[in-house]
């Protein structure tokens, strides 16, 4: 039997919500010290309970979580936001300590969870790889071995004596990515790599991840593309609430995930845990889908217009920005998208204060489950607020009309193309190949 890797042994991990009485001046500012006082002296005088008595709640972001990896396994940890995958990562990366529980590592390890975490937006990008690199564990002579295999995978090579807060968010995680990529630990944890950046950047961080698995490294890869984490994982761990709920063959466990997902509102506001990259000038605070008479819905009948409609809070002012919708498959294939300019409008520009934007799509989709992401990007290539799946949606195996149904159980690709078919021609076999019999029938112009 392999030797193991990494060992987890009930462990918990409990966050406080609030603070207790006691603690309550012991981390806070003067201001907020003073506002507590202030609160807790109106408080005695309505004959109501001190402010200094404030009873303090709870979560359990992990409840007895217990698993091992055996050296060379790759394991896949899947699981809703707020499951606590996230959690778990940073105990075994011991950035933060388990309330109970254990976990040991076996051997040296490297860590891709918030990538680019450390970067000082003042350095060039070369200083960066240097300063990166040191914090993940790797030597100056290690950087120096690997600077231009880093650079090179980066794609940004002409760019890296560029301060980096010049860079776009693509330019900056394409770089954090060749960094981490290119620490050589024994055990690898690796956290949404392939949630941002374009189509070509996620290919490239997919291939480097199969070379890594291909080395017989031990990998433990946490991400809501199912069809990524079934490429590279044999076995999967699921997580809701804290706790392990199912484990095995990732096949088995991502179906089980599917299902699970499934629950997910078709509106609402996005919680302030969900994943989200950008600048922050402006933050989507709620998105719901609509029919066509504005009543929300999670289900659509097969050839239906969609409504999406999104609620921004702009902090400062951002122009020019374009807003946009991307239709993913629960495994995360990206479907279908579709942006304000698309439809010839001026990229927008938005004041402080709080803005509805709206979308009519129609796309057929094939019938099956969909989520939602939203997009706000600046048009020179920053991401201003981008959060996926926020929402989810059902196509039915319905329409309004039978003649748009589609009634075939085996369903190919995701969407209906449109198309123009010709009616059935008899033909001579002996032509078949040689040349277009309708074409030859008619001369040229």
């Amino acid at each position: 039997m392999p030797p193991t890797a990494i060992l987890v042994e009930h462990v918990c991990k409990r966050y406080d919500i609030g603070v207790s009485g006691e603690n309550m001046f012991q981390y806070g500012s003067l201001r907020e010290s003073i506002a507590v006082a202030a609160s807790s002296a109106l408080q005695r005088l309505r004959g109501g309970r001190s402010g200094l008595e404030v009873s303090v709640d709870h979560i359990w972001a992990l409840d007895d979580v217990s698993f091992s990896v055996n050296k060379g396994e790759v394991i896949g940890i899947i699981g809703r936001n707020g499951a606590g995958k996230s959690t778990l990562l940073k105990i075994l990366s011991r950035i933060t300590k388990p309330t109970s529980g254990y976990a040991q590592i076996y051997g040296r390890l490297g860590s891709l969870l918030e990538v680019g975490t450390g970067f000082h937006p003042e350095l060039t990008g070369r200083d960066n790889i240097f300063l990166n690199g040191a914090m993940l564990g790797m030597r100056r002579h290690e950087i120096n071995q690997r600077f231009d295999a880093i650079a090179d995978f980066s794609g940004i090579a002409k760019f890296l004596d560029t301060p980096v807060k010049r860079y776009s968010s693509g330019m900056y995680v394409r770089l954090a990515f060749a960094v981490a990529a290119h620490l050589e630990p024994e055990i690898l944890l690796v956290d949404e790599v392939l949630a941002v950046g374009d189509a070509e950047f996620q290919k490239k961080c997919l291939g480097k991840m199969k070379s890594v698995v291909g080395e017989g490294r031990t990998v433990l890869f946490v991400s809501h593309n199912m069809a990524a984490v079934k490429s590279l994982c044999d076995r999967a761990l699921l997580l809701d609430a804290g706790s392990v709920v199912a484990e095995g063959h990732v096949d088995e466990v991502v179906e089980r995930y599917l299902g699970l997902a499934r629950e997910i509102e078709p509106g609402g506001s996005i919680p302030e845990d969900a994943v989200r990259s950008g600048t922050g000038e402006a933050r989507f605070r709620h998105v719901e889908l609509l029919t066509q008479d504005d009543r929300q819905s999670g289900e659509f009948y097969f050839g239906q217009r969609i409504r999406v409609r999104m609620t921004v809070e702009v902090m400062e002012s951002v122009e020019p920005v374009v807003a946009g919708v991307v239709i993913e498959s629960l495994e995360g294939v990206k479907v279908a998208c579709s942006f304000s300019t698309d439809c010839e409008m001026d990229p927008y520009t938005l004041s402080p204060g709080w803005h509805v934007l709206t979308v009519d799509i129609k796309v057929t989709l094939l019938p099956r489950t969909y989520t939602i992401g939203v997009y706000l990007n600046r048009t020179d290539g920053y991401d201003v607020d981008v959060v996926t799946r926020t929402v989810q949606m059902s196509v039915l195996n319905v329409a309004t009309t039978g003649r748009d149904s589609y009634p075939w159980e085996t369903l190919q690709g995701y969407v209906r193309a449109p198309s123009q078919w010709c009616a059935p021609e008899s033909v001579d076999p002996s032509t078949v190949g040689s040349h277009d019999p309708v074409a030859s029938s008619t001369k040229p112009d």
